[in-house]
């Protein structure tokens, strides 16, 4: 299971859609997929609509959040025909029901899309609103039964402090679950982190530049282990 932020597809523009930036990381999902690996993929809404992030939150956040739900989708969508056009099958799954633009996901219809080795994306968060997409994406890795899940950052892995700010940040080749709660890690938020702790799923935390390396490299992220 790959799970990737939606910012990262607008690159520096900070909105939409960097051309550059989603080439590049079609050809690293491609590298992935070159290798012999099912893929699942979730992807977030926060280049289009962060939902429970909105500025404005005097506005309904269950609206909101599926405001933000549909964004994921969107972004499903565009990198699945990115996909298509470099001649890789991809298939989008939706957990909210939309016939027209997606399947409606269900562990069975991806398990069979996987198996035909197509490259599936998971869109539409949990389809329930206040649940974060990387909760999804440790859902969808459970429901699927996958061996592990990459969770792609703009930096290394996990660090002691923020290496952006702390210059003796150190970086944490692999931890425990319990070590990142006693070390305060934020992995992930606490939701989604009790979710794949509870399920023994394997994490690793990569540079979105290395995903094929994180996966076939062990010194490559952080693994985070049961």
């Amino acid at each position: 299971m790959l799970k990737l932020s939606g910012e990262v597809l607008a690159g520096s523009k900070g909105f939409g859609f960097d051309d550059a930036v989603v080439d590049q990381l079609t050809n690293e999902i491609i590298a992935i997929k070159r290798q012999g690996y099912s893929l699942g993929i979730v992807i977030g809404g926060g280049n289009i609509f962060r939902g429970g992030k909105w500025k404005n939150q005097s506005l309904d956040r269950v609206t909101l959040d599926n405001i933000g739900m549909l964004a994921t989708i969107q972004n499903a969508l565009y990198l699945a025909e990115i996909l298509k056009n470099k001649n890789y099958s991809s298939s989008v799954f939706s957990a909210l029901q939309m016939d027209k633009v997606a399947r409606l996901y269900t562990p069975r219809a991806a398990k069979q899309a996987l198996a035909e080795g197509q490259i599936c994306f998971l869109a539409g968060g949990t389809s329930a609103p206040f649940f974060t997409t990387d909760t999804a994406a440790v859902l969808r890795a459970i429901e699927l039964k996958m061996d592990l899940m990459l969770k792609a950052t703009k930096v290394d892995g996990l660090y002691t402090g923020d290496p952006a700010t702390d210059k003796n940040a150190q970086f944490i080749a692999s931890a425990s679950y319990q070590e990142c709660i006693t070390q305060g890690l934020g992995v992930m938020d606490m939701t989604a982190f009790s979710l794949a702790q509870e399920n023994k799923l394997a994490l690793k935390v990569c540079n979105i530049n290395m995903l094929k390396e994180a996966i076939t490299e062990a010194d490559v992220g952080t693994y985070i282990h049961p």
